[in-house]
């Protein structure tokens, strides 16, 4: 990304500062320094949270089931899907031969009905019995789900297509509306081809589990690290050191099942620990919104930044225009005329050795710049090598 010509930026060691540098800053009038301190004691404090294990990692075995089924809307308002959705009929007499009806696919034109996929995420430990939420998604014509209700539909895993490990009925919520008009006009608020049944499925089976392998557990971090790996690990043994913790790399702790625990026991005990979690330094851009994120780990190495703006006003006004005195023939008249004003400002921010992530928000709010202009900054001082984190453009 090419850098805005009206944003310069000048990064320099403090020794070039005070040679190479000087004869350019000479030249001109001396700008504004807007200067931060950089003795403060909490730019030397280590940058984290203190979070509980249960809030960072799982343990091995313990995961949710994604479970998938299709079935019938009906009830809706002449919303549903038209003939341009062959197997909507198909699977309505289907579900009508169960009952004993027999009818042909094609006498059916109905548009109260629609066919939608059925999708759940059955949680960890969830027994015969327990209720879960349901998503319903359209997939054919219709124009809305609005006031349907699910016909009684099972819902399978993804390596079990015989055995329904959840049923799902009930009325249809898709939180907006979808209104037309008979001279052709519509309004539509939210998107109403999805819905949800809240509560709607009932597992009928649970999925089986393993969370103990071989007398050890496995806590595996959502998101892998090795400096908190570690501290997870030295947690653990501070808590109790029957755990015997290992960190077998930044993902993955093994912890030996005590004798005198249960996996339950062991399990509640672990993930009630808090450690600090270690973050990389990291500038998150998002171009299209012009969105920055900069993480707290960010440093900065000694810089100057620089923003040059011009700025040139014309201004036009009209000015009446007198015959001079005691003339002949002279009449009245306006010419037009205009006034240039060009204005330079210059404003600089230092920037001294191991510079916080507050240092620069108060440098960008300093200097105003825009969002844009702010990516460019951050981008040539991580090209400079002077911004140490990592910089993701999304």
């Amino acid at each position: 990304m090419k850098i805005p010509a009206l944003i310069t930026l000048l990064i320099l060691a403090p020794l070039a500062m005070g040679q190479g540098g000087s004869r350019a800053v000479a030249a001109k009038p001396a700008p504004p320094v807007v200067v931060f301190d950089e003795a403060k004691a909490d730019r030397a404090e280590q940058v984290g949270m203190k979070v509980r294990i249960k809030d960072i990692a799982r343990f091995r075995g313990v995961r949710g089931n994604q479970l998938l089924g299709y079935g019938l809307v009906v009830g809706l308002e002449g919303t549903g899907d038209t003939q341009k959705t062959p197997f909507t009929a198909t699977l309505l007499s289907n579900a009508l031969k169960r009952f004993g009806t027999m009818i042909e696919p094609g006498q059916l034109d109905s548009k109260n009905i629609a066919t939608v996929a059925i999708t759940a995420e059955l949680p960890p430990f969830a027994s015969a019995g327990n209720t879960i939420d349901i998503t319903v998604t359209s997939i054919g014509d219709a124009k809305s789900l609005q006031g349907g209700y699910l016909l009684q539909a099972p819902l399978f895993g993804a390596n079990d297509d015989q055995n329904a490990v959840v049923v799902a009925q009930g009325p249809v919520s898709v939180g907006g509306f979808n209104v037309s008009g008979g001279a052709g006009g519509s309004v539509q608020k939210n998107h109403v081809n999805v819905g949800r049944l809240v509560s709607g499925g009932i597992v009928e089976r649970t999925v089986p589990f393993q969370i103990v392998f071989n007398e050890f557990l496995f806590v595996e971090l959502d998101e892998g690290d090795l400096t908190t790996a570690l501290r997870v690990a030295n947690a653990i043994r501070d808590a109790d050191p029957a755990f015997d913790p290992t960190a077998l790399d930044g993902g993955t702790i093994r912890v030996r099942l005590p004798q005198v625990m249960s996996p339950v026991q062991a399990l509640s005990q672990i993930e009630s620990l808090e450690v600090m979690v270690d973050s990389e330094g990291l500038v998150v851009i998002n171009e299209r919104t012009g969105t920055i994120v900069i993480g707290g780990n960010v440093r900065l190495g000694p810089a100057v930044i620089a923003q040059g703006s011009l700025r040139v006003v014309i201004e036009a006004f009209n000015a009446v225009v007198q015959p001079t005195a005691f003339s002949s023939g002279g009449t009245t008249a306006t010419e037009k005329n205009e006034t240039i004003k060009a204005t330079e400002e210059t404003k600089l921010s230092v920037v001294g050795p191991a510079a916080t992530i507050s240092d620069l928000a108060r440098i960008f709010q300093a200097l105003k710049v825009t969002p844009r202009d702010m990516i460019a900054i951050l981008q040539a001082l991580k090209e400079q090598g002077a911004l140490r984190a990592r910089i993701r453009v999304q």
